[in-house]
């Protein structure tokens, strides 16, 4: 037991260096969220599968990667496909194998579910929370739509 533990605070995620400890607490983030959405939330036993949690809505099971998001520019910023290299591979996506994306944003606070299909499945994604400088309004995935 500790003689004087340190106050609890919640501390940022990128005040964590390893990259388990950040994954766990965006996991976490995004499990909250859906249980106070009323959702069922299930947990895969092991590190096997490609997905981190799976959401049961009246006898449908959604599959979902959970991804720690960035702030660059005003976009969070999330892969959207996992290196292999310590393995000797490539970029794999998770096409086949997951149903969508749970984003947590530590910047924001804030949690975004996102179909895979509506993705590009290369490297990366965004999610805008404000236009970009350039004009653009094609093809733009505004964060709002997708938060929970």
């Amino acid at each position: 037991m500790l003689a004087n533990p340190a106050p609890v605070t919640d501390a940022p995620v990128k005040r964590f260096r390893n990259s388990k400890e950040v994954g766990d607490i965006t996991q976490s983030q995004v499990m909250a969220a859906l249980l106070k959405l009323g959702k069922k939330v299930l947990m895969p036993f092991g590190d096997n599968c490609r997905y981190d949690l799976v959401v049961e809505d009246g006898g449908r099971f959604t599959r979902i990667q959970c991804k720690t998001g960035k702030l660059v520019r005003g976009a969070i910023v999330f892969s959207v496909a996992s290196s292999q290299y310590h393995r000797g591979g490539k970029r794999q996506d998770y096409r086949g194998q997951i149903d969508a994306f749970g984003v947590f944003c530590p910047d924001k606070g804030k949690v975004y579910i996102i179909p895979i299909d509506d993705l590009p499945l290369s490297r990366e994604a965004k999610l805008r929370l404000v236009p970009p400088g350039n004009a653009q309004v094609k093809g733009i995935r505004w964060a709002a739509k997708f938060e929970i």
